[in-house]
């Protein structure tokens, strides 16, 4: 057994402020997407999501956006079914990624969803729209969920910062601004015969 030094323990408390330093920062910033509502509905194909997401975008990501960057919106959906002799059943996992872009030339915003045909927009709040208000995304198939079972559901939105250029993933770490997210919203679902 190796000595206790004063340099051993002036190396624990730095990494123990550090690594609460960096938990802190991890955490502190998590919640600058406010969730309006979110439900599941049903359709004739399934069940979908109806949400609506608060935000604004920093100067800074409006800069990065209209000089060509593109920004990558994700919305992710669980719906767990509980039971009480174990954890909870993951029954559907589901995400809906939307692109969104500047074209210098044309001086139009571009979003995509799901790399699916990009649609064209005047200004930065209509393409904005999109990912404040997706569109009723199926979530779920009609036979993938039973009815009169309770499901519980968790929704969140977040600035996918890996899709990012490098320099700019090093500078999302650094920077509050550019870590969008939200909380995870959890809401109770009954399916009806």
């Amino acid at each position: 057994m190796r000595p206790i030094t004063m340099r051993r323990i002036v190396q624990f408390v730095f990494l123990s402020m550090l690594s609460g330093f960096l938990w802190g920062q991890s955490t502190a910033y998590a919640d600058n997407i406010r969730i309006a509502y979110a439900r599941i509905e049903p359709s004739d194909d399934g069940y979908r999501l109806a949400a609506n997401f608060e935000f604004e975008l920093s100067r800074e990501l409006e800069n990065i956006l209209t000089n060509g960057i593109p920004l990558y919106f994700v919305t992710e959906v669980e719906i767990t079914r509980p039971r009480w002799y174990w954890f909870d059943e993951k029954t559907i996992k589901s995400e809906q990624s939307v692109r969104i872009s500047y074209n210098v030339i044309t001086r139009q915003y571009r979003a995509s969803v799901n790399g699916s045909f990009a649609q064209n927009y005047k200004d930065l709040q209509n393409v904005l729209a999109l990912v404040r208000t997706p569109s009723r995304w199926l979530v779920a198939e009609k036979s993938r969920l039973d009815t009169d079972t309770i499901y519980n559901v968790a929704v969140r939105i977040y600035l996918d910062t890996d899709q990012l250029p490098k320099p700019f993933q090093f500078n999302a770490l650094n920077n509050s601004d550019w870590r969008l997210s939200s909380d995870w919203k959890r809401i109770t679902f009954q399916i009806q015969k």
